[in-house]
């Protein structure tokens, strides 16, 4: 194709006016300009001086005070369903492209066109007109772990605002009335041509990035001090293959960076949560805490109000410790996603669990020594409340408050100092039951 339309000529411009641009840009023509009203056509010698005509003259320069549209001629019976889309980024893949086009309509042919330039230029055939036009603006979709959008957004949408600016595009992003448990995700919907898309996606895809490798040098930094953190399997991050590898010792002495939970018994924690967000954890029928128990493995239920003002519910969470970690991770992140707090407040809820009577003492520690340390380590706040009655099990409460990881890791450090208690109990019983069995 080596024949060029040039568009939004003047009513005053003349061939001798168009030679003289394409001579100042030294770009060779194969015969004279025909020149119409606002238009014009010329052939220039071969198919790589008319993309090198397009490149260099299509609206960078003026003719009149106009500035020119030069692309490729097409025949009447294609201009309908053909066009051509150009300066497409090098590191904009095929697929992606691809699946733009296809929004539209049936993709008759779309070829590339090679050039010595960077950017790529590929020639598009739609199936009817009305398809080809719709192309001028493409809505790219890209989806993205509700954990990182508010960071994409940005104080008061000042990130995404940027974004905008910088890129020429209209960035929307779905409520979270969207979310389910199974289907974390966000659809951010960018609008605008091809090679402004293309620059929006790279910025997005690099803030999206920038959040989870945050999360995961935060994650490396906390997940020592719970016991046994799989976070492949708490479905808090988004599924992927770039987990970081152990950073140091042989191959044969590394650990996996995030260990399974080692068998445990079940565990029931109290947790308690603002009265005004109990709709949005049970969900619509139930839907929504029935999703919550299937995907945690844990049993939810949500004790009946203490009093008709009562302004917190006792959520009753059963199970093992990593569905303790799914389910409470869950709960608390639906009440920061309702904007139960706000913006700028972080999520704080008080757990509470039952220990033996007889271990209470292990968990306060000589003069508080050992729940102050805990508190210490874990950053949340730990009381055995004192002259406490033991229930009919013989036990007690032990009440922790604080943000999500606080709490996780101040309950599973009780829960080892419980295991230890348990351990030495058996071992006195097995020193005490020896002699016992010798006399006999």
């Amino acid at each position: 194709m080596n024949k060029l339309y040039i568009g939004n000529l003047s009513d005053h411009a003349g061939p001798a006016d168009l030679e003289s641009v394409f001579k100042d840009a030294k770009i060779p023509v194969a015969g004279p300009f025909l020149v119409k009203t606002g238009y014009a056509f010329v052939d220039c010698p071969d198919e790589g001086w008319a993309l090198k005509a397009i490149e260099a003259l299509s609206g960078k320069m003026e003719l009149h005070g106009k500035p020119m549209e030069v692309e490729h001629s097409v025949p009447k019976r294609q201009r309908i369903r053909k066009l051509q889309i150009r300066n497409i980024p090098p590191h904009l893949q095929w697929e992606v492209l691809d699946s733009l086009l296809v929004q539209y309509g049936v993709v008759e042919s779309c070829e590339q066109v090679n050039t010595d330039s960077e950017t790529a230029v590929v020639n598009v055939t739609y199936s009817s007109k009305d398809q080809a036009r719709h192309t001028e603006e493409i809505p790219l979709k890209i989806l993205a772990h509700n954990n990182f959008v508010g960071r994409l957004i940005g104080k008061e949408g000042r990130n995404l605002k940027k974004i905008e600016q910088d890129t020429d595009t209209k960035i929307t992003i779905s409520p979270l009335q969207e979310l389910t448990l199974y289907n974390p995700e966000r659809t951010i919907t960018v609008k605008g041509n091809v090679e402004t898309c293309a620059k929006a996606e790279e910025e997005i895809m690099k803030k999206i990035r920038e959040s989870y490798e945050n999360d995961i040098a935060s994650m490396n930094l906390q997940a020592h001090l719970i016991p046994g953190l799989n976070l492949n399997a708490l479905g808090l991050f988004p599924p992927t293959s770039g987990m970081p590898p152990p950073t140091s010792g042989p191959p044969s002495a590394m650990t996996p960076p995030y260990p399974q939970f080692e068998q445990s018994e079940t565990e029931t924690v109290h947790l308690f949560i603002p009265a005004l967000s109990v709709g949005a954890i049970i969900g619509k029928q139930g839907q929504h805490i029935k999703q919550l128990s299937r995907f945690a493995g844990a049993s939810i239920k949500i004790a009946p109000a203490e009093a008709p003002d009562a302004k917190v519910r006792m959520v009753i969470i059963t199970g093992p410790p990593e569905a303790q970690f799914k389910a409470q991770g869950r709960i608390y992140g639906k009440i920061k996603e309702e904007n139960f707090v706000s913006p700028k407040e972080e999520v704080k809820l008080e757990a509470h669990i039952r220990v033996p009577s007889f271990a209470a003492g292990r968990v306060i520690g000589k003069g508080g020594k050992t729940v102050n340390e805990l508190q210490n380590l874990s950053s949340a706040e730990v009381v055995v409340p004192r002259d406490q009655t033991p229930d009919e099990n013989d036990q007690v409460v032990v009440k922790i408050t604080g943000h999500f990881y606080a709490c996780q890791v101040a309950q599973r450090k009780i829960q080892e100092i419980l295991t230890q208690v348990k351990q030495h109990q058996q071992q006195k019983a097995l020193q005490s039951g020896a002699p016992q069995s010798r006399r006999k």
